[in-house]
């Protein structure tokens, strides 16, 4: 298992909370002030930047897991807004904690970031010559992080202040001021058009020791297209960002430094091993702990928030509670465009079985008082149901209605694929996350040369077609019909991001940039109640158009930053 080791205290540059979550400073000013005398050092630092992104509040879980369900394709499980169901299923406050932390945790890595490349500016007159090379790809790393952190915090909350040096968190908090969030993308695109241009491919790369889970040219190159989609949507919708995400893709896709994996399989075995494979991975957060022991350590909720649901295995791993549920209408549209095999039960699209688990892995059942060991169809009656039996009632929609709206992903099923797990624990993991695939900077192009050209294109085509291609295992009827109008096309990839991203966190944020989300809410509902009368969508009661495409901005931060304004609805 390959290792991102994250320095922590003075070389993670911490930081205490001050009164406001953007006055953020160091508790260790002058320590640091007597570091960074050289690349080794300021690599160590470096990391420390990079430490934000295994965050609770960042990828650890929020952004990854807990503010991506309400969709078509996700909720929460349970019919209810207790507990943590309350922001799943939008019936949240800007009081909300996870909102706060989420907030505070992205400041607190865009202060890093300043606070490190300013360092680093001053510091680095004194390198030889192969530390400031080094010095000049830490830099746009760095740039890149801050880049990706305020990609964050603008596409979700949209309503933000530009913190662009560490002198800003001395200001009282009366004095912040929200800024226009085109001027936030500007800021955000100029940071990655620097990153491109220094960092090198991550194949190509001869001057890092490691590059593992670090920032390449091919990583900044896909964030920046995923930056321009989505200034072209809602709510800037800035049509002519179409064309700069085209081409920016197009320099990475004829680059032919990065590619699909051929088995979509191996995906999956690799971020639940900690493999780090660079060919589809641009941008990946590693979370590895040798020794579980709190939760400071690297550890995330990857897994077992979003695994399949599972039992304790005395001994060598703690239960999962797969709180993500599957939306069965989305089940049930996948399958009538990729039909199961009635006597297997598998798609020929190959990522459907892959992504959709319709099982649970059984090693005892405490509250029952049942011992059951093996995989079972959630459909199925345990134990008198053969496995014909409950294949049968998997594949019925008119069966087993209540059971099927149990089915969580599958992607990172941890008793499945994980190798060795470190420690047992209920809660936590240390399966990775990935951020950005190669397979969504192909479909990204696809979409925006369809926008920009009116229509989809040779180019466009053979985008989606080469992700459609790999997830039919290269076999069978994969390509899309050609012919093509733009609506129709359009309409084949937001389908196909749904495949082949689904439950990667970009399901909601697509919904949003697309100008669809709440309308998405509402044909989702009436499709289940079509399904099942009795169909559980509790985000349906709660979601508000021109409210919910945006987040609040923290009550705290309203309460005391007193030019700022709520964004809309809240």
């Amino acid at each position: 298992m390959k290792k991102f080791i994250y320095y922590i205290g003075i070389l993670a540059l911490c930081l205490l909370p001050a009164a406001c979550s953007l006055e953020e400073k160091s508790s260790t000013e002058v320590e640091k002030n007597k570091y960074m005398n050289d690349a080794k050092e300021a690599q160590d630092v470096l990391l420390g930047v990079y430490r934000s992104t295994i965050e609770e509040g960042m990828y650890g879980h929020h952004l990854s897991i807990y503010f991506s369900m309400g969709t078509d394709i996700s909720q929460v499980e349970g019919s209810t807004t207790e507990n943590f169901r309350i922001l799943p299923t939008n019936a949240y406050s800007a009081s909300q904690a996870e909102v706060q932390t989420s907030w505070a945790s992205l400041y607190s890595g865009i202060y890093n970031a300043n606070d490190f490349l300013e360092r680093i500016s001053v510091k680095m007159d004194s390198y030889n010559e192969s530390d400031k090379q080094l010095a000049t790809i830490y830099i746009a790393e760095a740039r890149a992080l801050r880049a990706l952190y305020y990609f964050e915090l603008v596409r979700r909350w949209g309503n933000i202040p530009l913190m662009t040096n560490t002198a800003m968190a001395n200001q009282h908090p009366s004095t912040f001021v929200q800024a226009d969030p085109v001027d936030v993308y500007k800021f955000i695109e100029d940071d990655l058009l620097y990153a491109c241009d220094i960092l090198p491919y991550a194949k190509d790369d001869t001057y890092r020791s490691s590059n593992d889970y670090r920032f390449s040219k091919g990583a900044a190159l896909g964030l920046l297209t995923k930056v321009y989609a989505t200034w072209a949507g809602y709510p800037i919708q800035d049509t002519s960002k179409w064309e700069a995400a085209a081409e920016t893709a197009r320099i990475l896709v004829e680059s032919g430094k990065h590619d699909l994996l051929t088995d979509y399989e191996k995906l999956w075995e690799n971020t639940c091993n900690g493999i780090w494979d660079p060919t589809e991975s641009l941008i990946e957060v590693s979370f590895y702990s040798p020794t579980y022991s709190g939760n400071s350590d690297p550890v995330g909720r990857i897994g077992k928030w979003n695994g399949v649901k599972t039992t304790v295995d005395a001994g060598r791993s703690g239960s999962t509670a797969a709180n993500v549920q599957v939306v069965h209408s989305f089940v049930l549209n996948w399958r009538e465009e990729a039909q199961p095999d009635a006597s297997t039960g598998i798609s020929p699209d190959r990522r459907q079985n892959l992504s959709i688990a319709n099982y649970k892995h059984g090693h005892n059942d405490s509250k029952t008082g049942a011992v059951y060991l093996g995989d079972y169809y959630l459909a199925a009656s345990i134990p008198t149901d053969d496995e014909a039996t409950a294949l049968s009632k998997d594949l019925d929609p008119e069966k087993s209605q209540k059971a099927k709206q149990t089915y969580t992903p599958a992607k990172w099923d941890i008793d499945k694929y994980m190798e060795s797990i470190p420690f047992v624990n209920n809660d936590k993991s240390t399966v990775n996350w990935y951020v950005l695939r190669y397979a969504d900077v192909l479909l990204l192009y696809a979409e925006a040369l369809n926008e920009w050209k009116g229509g989809p294109t040779t180019d466009a085509y053979a985008a989606i077609n080469k992700v459609r291609k790999r997830g039919y295992g290269n076999k069978g009827n994969y390509s899309l019909p050609e012919g093509m109008d733009q609506a129709t096309f359009r309409k084949a990839v937001h389908k196909e991001r749904a495949y082949e991203l689904a439950f990667e966190g970009h399901r909601r944020l697509d919904l949003i940039r697309w100008g669809i989300y709440y309308e998405t809410i509402q044909e989702t509902y009436n499709e289940l109640k079509n399904w099942w009368s009795s169909a559980s969508y509790v985000v349906y009661d709660y979601t508000k158009k021109g409210q919910h495409e945006l987040m609040p901005i923290p009550q705290r931060e309203m309460d005391l930053c007193t030019q700022f304004n709520q964004n809309p609805g809240w």
